[in-house]
């Protein structure tokens, strides 16, 4: 039973800190996707700006997600809906 649980535990800690990096590493390159496109745009923190990044993003998270998708598919993995 404390095998179990000792284990559990663990998990759910690893988890949490992959997790952490995961979203460290995502507010990285929201900084580093930001700052290409107030250079490229010349949009300094406007409202067109903010639209222009929120777009981007948008759609690089759309393709990503299918082509994930399509690669769980392949190997075989269900994904959760």
């Amino acid at each position: 039973m404390a095998d179990n649980v000792t284990k559990l535990i663990m998990e759910t800690i690893l988890g949490l800190i992959t997790t952490a990096f995961a979203f460290v590493a995502g507010l990285a390159w929201n900084e580093a996707i930001q700052e290409l496109i107030k250079q490229f745009f010349k949009t300094e923190g406007t409202l067109t700006g903010l639209f222009v990044y929120a777009v981007i993003v948008t759609v690089v998270a759309v393709i990503v997600t299918v082509l994930l998708a399509r690669i769980a598919g392949r190997m075989g993995i269900e994904l959760d809906d």
